[in-house]
């Protein structure tokens, strides 16, 4: 979860106290319930071989609210598995792939479990830093795999071999002012001229159609991802080539651009979350693309939105097609615990724990706590989730491959030097197409 997703502190507060209420006292929270399920589920002797389990499992995890909802469920865990102690440890994301990759190359590993961000897998995996999976997940009892979304699993699969298992999603949709949609009369945008045109209606001196983040690197390219789908372009094509500089793309960017000029927030060349959020939360813009679980948050009452809480909406990008993006639990090839890391993983992506940490704010994975109406009451809302279950279905990473995290941040250049109109939109596209297959070694 990248620098895109870093900061932003009272959204985290928010979400960290939604996953504390939740998982407060076995009189209130759902985690207990979950747990006792899975204990009666769980035979005599896999309860005794995971009451003999012992060791101290290190990782290293970004300071963001999903990481709080996990750290609100340890005591859980250690009543199944009290032998075992998580160590985690916070840090920026900036920082986060060089001490992985440190750890990686020593002698001795300084981490037992490791969360990559998507970008980094295939990196990680081809480099023989991660074990492979396949085994564990086929024998673990009951951890039905397959009920976690198809294109996170995809993403944690490289040469066919399984070398994660998502931890939770980040794929992005449109997130708007019910309130102001109404009195505009208008309906949600569903194809991307009416993502324009919507974003500018909703323009006024007081209030921006759209906070956009048009950031060097990054999270231009994140955000702009969604426009080039809804366009009807792609990333890459069928081979897995590069696809930046067709005619789909070209629209893409000239709309991002127009919606830019026209209706977001002046002089937002760099902004990113953080700015974007807040601009949204503070009733100074009416819409934004973002992250699913942004919506918790800002309808929660009494906290960042203010009296604004309740009025926001998540939908799928216009055209039905979204970014999708994944932090993924893994565990290294010089780990010191794998099967107590192990024990872990599957234990926090289990059934009955993911859905505990759904209730608690955590970002699905799996789909069937999406449909469960227990979730729905006790967590956001059925439209929120069955928005999430029609984002996850159709979705695709910024990038596959090799050297991802590298390309990622050249095309992001690129589309902002367009948005500053430092480049045509032409030469901007053709340089990301260049620097893609380049980078990537297509």
């Amino acid at each position: 979860m990248k620098k895109r997703k870093g900061g932003a502190a009272a959204f985290i507060a928010a979400v960290t106290a939604l996953s504390l209420a939740a998982c407060a006292s076995s009189d209130t929270a759902e985690t207990p319930a979950a747990t006792e399920t899975t204990a009666s589920e769980t035979t005599a002797s896999e309860t005794t071989a995971a009451a003999e389990l012992t060791g101290t499992v290190r990782v290293l995890m970004e300071g963001v609210p999903d990481t709080d909802v996990v750290t609100a469920l340890l005591p859980e865990f250690n009543k199944l598995y009290p032998g075992v102690t998580i160590e985690i440890e916070t840090a920026a994301y900036d920082q986060m792939r060089d001490k992985y990759v440190a750890s990686f190359q020593a002698p001795e590993s300084t981490y037992d479990l490791a969360i990559i961000d998507n970008p980094w897998m295939d990196d990680f995996a081809d480099a023989g830093f991660l074990s492979p999976l396949d085994d564990q997940i086929a024998n673990t009892p009951d951890y039905n795999y397959e009920d976690i979304a198809a294109p996170l699993r995809a993403i944690n699969e490289v040469n066919a071999v399984t070398y994660g298992v998502p931890f939770y999603n980040y794929v992005l949709g449109l997130i708007y002012r019910t309130d102001l949609l109404a009195e505009a009369g208008l309906p949600v945008p569903t194809n991307l001229d009416e993502l324009v045109s919507t974003a500018q209606a909703l323009n006024t001196p007081a209030r921006a159609g759209i906070a956009m983040q048009p950031q060097r690197g990054y999270k231009i390219f994140e955000e702009w991802g969604n426009w080039l789908f809804s366009a009807g372009g792609s990333i890459y094509d069928e081979n897995g080539v590069p696809t930046l500089d067709t005619p789909e793309a070209q629209k893409a960017l000239e709309a991002y651009i127009t919606a830019y000029n026209s209706a977001a927030p002046a002089d937002s060349l760099n902004w990113g979350f953080d700015e974007a959020l807040r601009s949204v939360s503070n009733n100074q813009s009416a819409m934004m693309i973002s992250y699913n679980w942004m919506l918790p948050a800002l309808n929660k009452q009494n906290d960042i939105s203010g009296d604004l809480a309740g009025k926001f909406a998540l939908a799928p990008m216009p055209g039905g097609k979204q970014v999708l993006g994944s932090w993924n639990w893994a565990i290294p090839a010089n780990a010191s615990n794998p099967d107590a890391a192990w024990a872990f993983i599957s234990w926090i992506t289990s059934p009955e724990i993911e859905k505990a940490r759904v209730i608690a704010g955590g970002a699905p994975i799996r789909i069937s706590p999406l449909s469960d109406s227990a979730v729905a009451e006790a967590g956001f809302g059925a439209d929120y989730y069955a928005a999430v279950a029609e984002m996850l279905a159709n979705s695709q990473p910024l990038s596959q491959g090799p050297n991802g995290e590298e390309m990622i941040q050249a095309v992001g250049t690129e589309l902002n030097s367009a948005v500053a109109g430092t480049k045509s939109v032409a030469d901007a596209l053709a340089e990301a197409q260049k620097q893609a297959v380049n980078i990537q070694g297509l």
